[in-house]
């Protein structure tokens, strides 16, 4: 069961709609999929779920709830949703003296048959995105293509390096995914020639363009295929869960 965690410390970067955009596409595909949202913002939440939760993710990480209990179908077939809802604002507290405080997710998540988990994790570096991160095998950067980009890269493959050697030794980084790209701007393409550069085959080769119809998608609890299918964005995120999936099966039979 692949756990990839979507995961950046910079907010506005495109996290969420990525996070959505590619779980939606893998469930498209026939593959069963599970949508675990860990930030407290709940965005991916409120696209996907077809009511409003009460409980969700925050009663797993604090209350020791059975995640089976609480996971609920989303408005598309294939793709199941752990939500956040309000209570998880106050889970960064709680779990700071919990026993067993990192692990929480990942033993919630053991024995789980889905064909691939998607956690959409929280702009910053606390014990949710911890969770995140020694749950999943693989984690998805997605990187605006600005200024800071790249310091904001190093941090977070700084925290990854830490968790893989004292936490989880199975996590890698599958890929940096450059996002809001705009190829008008000297500034975005020389960032994304900067990205590539250092990161090398580490930097997937779709772009997600800076595109109207993708930034409508939301407003309309839509992914960006069901609301325009046709659109750039759709495609990108199209090709995207291609290549994700590809990275995936490869890492399994290197693993076989």
């Amino acid at each position: 069961m692949p756990i990839i965690a979507f995961a950046n410390q910079k907010g506005g970067v495109g996290k969420t709609t990525t996070a959505v955009n590619v779980a939606a596409a893998l469930a498209a595909r026939g593959r069963r999929t599970l949508l675990v949202d860990t930030d407290p913002q709940g965005n991916a939440t409120s696209v996907l779920s077809t009511e409003r939760p009460t409980e969700g993710t925050y009663e797993v990480l604090c209350r020791d709830a059975l995640i089976s209990s609480l996971i609920r179908a989303s408005r598309y077939r294939n793709l199941d949703v752990l939500a956040a809802t309000d209570d998880l604002a106050g889970a960064e507290v709680e779990l700071a003296t919990a026993e067993g405080r990192y692990a929480r997710l990942s033993a919630a998540l053991q024995g789980h048959r889905y064909r691939y988990v998607v956690v959409d994790s929280p702009p910053s570096l606390g014990f949710l995105t911890l969770n995140a991160l020694v749950a999943a095998r693989s984690v998805v950067v997605p990187l605006q293509t600005e200024y800071y980009a790249l310091e904001g890269l190093a941090k977070l493959s700084g925290t990854i390096d830490k968790v893989r050697s004292s936490l989880n030794p199975e996590l890698e980084l599958m890929g940096v995914v450059l996002t809001m790209f705009d190829r008008r701007l000297n500034l975005a393409k020389q960032v994304a020639e900067d990205v590539r550069k250092h990161f090398g085959t580490k930097v997937f080769d779709t772009v997600i363009p800076r595109s109207v119809r993708l930034a409508e998608a939301p407003g309309f609890r839509e992914s960006a295929m069901s609301f325009d299918g046709l659109s750039s964005g759709a495609t990108a995120y199209e090709q995207l869960t291609e290549e994700i999936h590809e990275r995936t099966e490869a890492r399994s039979w290197q693993r076989a």
